[in-house]
């Protein structure tokens, strides 16, 4: 078969055809409502046997577009005198034979929970997206009402993390090319659905202290986990009261933003110390000290553990 494309003049003269539409529409828009899980609900109990759909709800299913009219839809529930609780469905149906989408009920199997959804994706049959669950029990004279919606939503936009979208929506997320990160909006600020900054080294050498093992930290969705190395002390005796300054750096880029962090160090005679590791804003912003500890005798080592902190 040759290639084709369409709209185009040489695909019968411009004019498409409700199966085409679909094959490109279904993939300009998640199937689902257009809103958030904060709008009131799209399904709600109606009097006796029945839902109400909500008014003015628009949709899409598999590019088609549904609006649930200027006034509400109300649907009937069958009765059920089965003996065992029935689960039906309030779906978006796009029945192929008419290329039309509409709010219906799926009746479920007594005892059987909720009916499957049918989601046929060739040039025939139907297509369905959850709105509701209604629970009907054994010779009910009301149901209730459980929400199933499924949201439209954004898609993910590359970025350069210099030029986000300057208005996002809740929900919105974008994949930074520069920096490798996963933005995801909130509604108020940009926070880091995941990032992988692989090994760093912060090591930061010092005359009063050797380094025997190489302190790294990497960073993982916003998280930063410290992993410090080993000190011998080379600048002579230290007094317990006497803070001493390790030879390490944290770049800015993984610091906390307000707190200290801390962390437990085991030095030579079985003795232990606590590391003290400061953050952005403070006059020893980065650095990592040894603040409470016993006396320290020149060739003694100072072996830390780990820290991890979150920095977006």
């Amino acid at each position: 078969m040759a290639q084709d494309s369409w709209p185009s003049p040489a695909h019968n003269s411009r004019a498409v055809t409700d199966t085409e539409y679909e094959k490109i529409a279904a993939h300009f828009s998640d199937d689902g409502t257009w809103g958030t899980p904060t709008d009131t609900a799209v399904v709600s109990a109606g009097s006796g046997l029945s839902v109400n759909v909500r008014a003015e709800v628009y949709a899409s299913v598999r590019g088609h577009a549904w609006y649930s009219g200027a006034s509400a839809v109300n649907l009937a529930i069958g009765a059920n005198s089965s003996g065992s609780t029935r689960t039906d469905r309030v779906v978006l149906r796009l029945d192929r034979s008419a290329w039309t989408v509409r709010a219906v009920v799926k009746a479920g199997t007594p005892g059987a929970g909720a009916p499957t959804l049918t989601q046929q994706t060739g040039d025939t049959g139907v297509y369905e997206i959850p709105l509701a669950r209604v629970t009907v029990l054994n010779g009910a004279s009301a149901v209730s009402v459980t929400r199933e919606e499924l949201y439209v939503g954004t898609r993910l936009r590359p970025a350069l993390s210099s030029a986000r979208n300057p208005n996002p929506v809740r929900g919105e997320v974008a994949y930074e090319i520069d920096t490798g990160r996963l933005k995801i909006y909130d509604g108020t600020a940009w926070g880091t659905a995941y990032d992988n900054s692989g090994s760093v080294s912060v090591d930061s050498t010092l005359s009063a202290w050797e380094i025997t093992v190489e302190s790294v930290l990497e960073k993982r969705s916003g998280n930063v986990h410290l992993r410090l190395g080993a000190f011998n002390r080379k600048g002579g005796s230290l007094a317990g009261g006497s803070d001493s300054r390790l030879p390490v750096l944290i770049p800015s880029a993984y610091r906390h933003a307000s707190r200290n962090m801390y962390a437990i160090a085991y030095i030579t005679g079985a003795d232990i110390g606590r590391l003290t590791i400061y953050p952005t804003g403070h006059e020893r912003a980065g650095q990592v000290w040894l603040t409470q500890k016993p006396d320290i005798s020149n060739g003694d080592d100072v072996l830390p553990g780990t820290a991890s902190w979150v920095v977006d």
